[in-house]
């Protein structure tokens, strides 16, 4: 078999690293791009350290690109590298566009100077729908994003398409409903409510301030996501995908299987804080994967009830373990 390399974006975030485990047991060559002058926590890759190659490269900045590109000459690139937090994008709205959108056509471009044989996949987000046009919502969907958020990830997603038709490259988007785990940041409000179920049980916080808990959204487990990302560069022909689980969850209904993983009731430790609330929110995602089902044979395998106790688990041993 020829030798399979991949380079990752993000790889030091959730995804990133998961994928990066992923292709690591496919046996790649797995390089991952950061920036020279990173900040970022390597912990979600600590373990895999040693088995991977880190290599210079910024979404803002095209030649650092295209030596990443050049230097580790992938037969994969997978773009997950964003500013990925919704909240924040209303802060900087700029600043996400250019990493998040922008940074995109700038990766595109240099897989298309060092080789358009490349195959390339783009991380394309739930957000996208924003304001539904119709539910579930699936690859058809018009988008109607709501966030500066989303409208990057709209800016990245046509991107893709574009180099696909317009240069005949092997470029995907996995238009990716919400998933978790253990190694979400803790800005995200999964990660937040587990975070303050294992803090609450431990005796060491007596509440979790959240904004509106009536938002619906479409969960699945980060670990099940990243195989269908690997799936769709598999195919012999690039194609778009809807990755979701096809049923939604509110977010308190999150809160109360986080809090009941510990004998808790989310409801008496709940505080509603306005600064927490959308200045436009998205009240409900729910993904069609009948396409993913069918062509890439891919289904989200683990169940809610799990990943949520896992990640609960996890944030109470690391409390116990830094107390």
């Amino acid at each position: 078999m020829a030798e399979r390399k991949a380079l990752i974006t993000g790889i030091t975030g959730q995804d990133g690293s998961y994928l990066a485990e992923f292709l690591l047991d496919q046996g790649y060559d797995v390089f991952g791009v950061v920036r020279r002058s990173s900040t970022e926590n390597f912990e979600r890759i600590r373990h895999i350290r040693d088995r991977i190659t880190l290599v210079s490269g910024d979404l803002h900045d095209q030649s650092s690109l295209v030596s990443a590109v050049s230097d580790s000459h992938p037969s994969e690139v997978y773009n997950l590298g964003a500013q990925s937090f919704v909240p924040a994008s209303w802060e900087q709205p700029v600043l996400t566009q250019e990493v998040t959108g922008v940074g995109v056509t700038r990766m595109l471009e240099a897989i298309r100077q060092v080789d358009p044989k490349i195959k390339f996949y783009q991380a394309s987000s739930s957000e996208m729908f924003g304001k539904v046009r119709e539910t579930p919502q699936n690859e058809d969907t018009p988008f109607y994003p709501r966030s500066p958020y989303g409208f990057s990830k709209m800016t990245g997603h046509w991107a893709t398409v574009n180099y696909r038709e317009s240069y005949g490259m092997y470029t995907t988007s996995g238009i990716l409903f919400n998933h978790e785990s253990e190694r979400r940041g803790f800005e995200f409000v999964t990660r937040k409510i587990t975070h303050a179920a294992a803090r609450i049980k431990l005796g060491l916080a007596n509440e979790v301030r959240l904004g509106d808990l009536d938002p619906q959204r479409d969960w699945g487990y980060a670990p099940d996501y990243v195989r269908a990302m690997w799936l769709m560069l598999q195919q012999d022909i690039a194609e778009d995908f809807v990755i979701a689980t096809g049923t939604t969850r509110t977010v308190r209904e999150f809160g109360k299987v986080a809090f009941d993983t510990l004998g808790l009731d989310f409801d008496e430790f709940y505080v509603r804080d306005p600064k927490f609330v959308r200045p436009a929110e998205v009240d409900v995602l729910v993904g069609d994967p009948s396409k993913a089902n069918k062509v890439l044979r891919w289904k989200a395998e683990t169940p809610f009830e799990e990943w949520v106790g896992r990640m609960v688990e996890a944030d109470l041993k690391i409390i116990k373990n830094n107390r």
